[in-house]
């Protein structure tokens, strides 16, 4: 059989690249899935309890148990909170070898690939999940033209500081744009979301208080 040239070899390496990625984010959406509905019944919780408070179907609530759904940041902030739990909780626990340092490079990612909390978004968690109820910090790295899911109101206060880039951050009726250097600080039962408007990467230290991912 003829050997396969470069081209047809680097197509093949593609696609199996695309479905391992595919098929890693499938079971990271399973897994979440598969904590929310234990978190569920361990509550005494039915579907519809749920399904109601938060605002979905009782058929959408379902398929993002079993994995189906990639739910929203939103659609996931209003399922946590009525299971009294934080965000934080449904994702991989960090290193415990120094519990009180994340290195670079290591630190996990609260929300990736495996919920939509908006387009062109990473969340790296800053702070151990053994922190609660005090604050939680996050660094977003927002690639260009990378919008938060909408608006979201919550109990709380958040602090930023932009590290590099654009970021245009609206608060209520009220939009800015800030860049390297500057801070931001709001209470975040007022109306708030964001987006980066340059060409280049933006990343934003973020703490909230108390948790609310």
């Amino acid at each position: 059989m003829r050997a396969a040239t470069g081209r047809q070899a680097l197509g093949r390496h593609d696609d199996t690249t695309a479905a391992e990625s595919a098929a890693a984010e499938d079971a990271d959406e399973l897994a979440i899935g598969q904590r929310l509905r234990h978190l569920r019944r361990t509550a005494g919780l039915r579907l519809r309890d749920v399904a109601d408070k938060a605002q979905c179907s009782e058929s959408m609530l379902s398929k993002i148990e079993n994995g189906q759904v990639s739910p929203s940041i939103n659609m996931l902030h209003r399922i946590t909170r009525i299971l009294n739990v934080n965000m934080a909780t449904l994702f991989e626990a960090p290193d415990h070898a120094t519990p009180f340092v994340h290195r670079q490079g290591r630190r996990p990612t609260i929300l990736g690939t495996s919920v939509r909390h908006g387009d062109g978004i990473s969340l790296e968690s800053l702070t151990p999940f053994e922190i609660h109820g005090h604050l939680q910090a996050q660094l977003h790295v927002i690639q260009p033209g990378g919008r938060s899911d909408g608006v979201i109101q919550h109990e709380g206060e958040e602090m930023g500081y932009v590290v590099e880039g654009q970021l245009e951050l609206t608060v209520d009726a009220q939009t800015v744009t800030l860049g390297p250097g500057d801070s931001f600080f709001f209470d975040s039962r007022r109306s708030h979301g964001y987006r980066n408007p340059g060409t280049a990467e933006t990343r934003v230290v973020w703490v909230n208080s108390p948790p609310t991912y």
